[in-house]
């Protein structure tokens, strides 16, 4: 999976030590009620589609963005469900990273799930209550996203 650039030269400097990154989640919801994931190439797990903001890009662009590079669907966000603060990732190739997490719940306005791009393993869709094997901190961030109301939620999740 490409590290993006300004990613990349940051690494330059600080190696693998731990990175504060924003990162957006979408948790898209098809015209049944059903959830799309997609099982990740990094780590084989199953998660729901999103990735890093790029420097100043707007979180929603963002979440539009990495729907459609990882899944090939077009998806319309329709809410902010949850702000919260990832576990510590220690990924295979030493790098640690912890993130802002900006949940979505979106909508699918077009296109069918597909593998898009080398992030992801497999795509699919899943009724919420058949959900495939899933961290703790993944299932709290769909189960407040299917349940949110208006507001958003800030308080930690679990």
């Amino acid at each position: 999976m490409p590290i993006p650039p300004f990613l990349a030269e940051l690494r330059s400097f600080v190696g693998t030590r731990p990175l504060w990154l924003s990162a957006v989640g979408a948790v898209v919801v098809d015209d049944t009620g059903r959830v799309l994931l997609g099982r990740r190439a990094d780590n084989g797990r199953w998660a729901v589609i999103g990735g890093i903001l790029d420097p100043g890009e707007q979180p929603a662009d963002c979440v539009v963005r990495e729907c459609f590079e990882e899944a090939g669907v077009v998806i319309a966000p329709e809410l902010l469900s949850s702000v919260t603060v990832s576990p510590m990732q220690h990924y295979p190739n030493g790098d640690q990273a912890q993130y802002l997490d900006l949940t979505f719940r979106c909508r699918l306005v077009s296109g069918e799930a597909r593998v898009n791009d080398d992030e992801s393993l497999e795509v699919g869709w899943f009724a919420p209550d058949a959900l495939p094997e899933l961290d703790d901190y993944s299932r709290e961030r769909i189960a407040v996203a299917l349940a949110a109301g208006p507001a958003t939620v800030f308080s930690a999740l679990g």
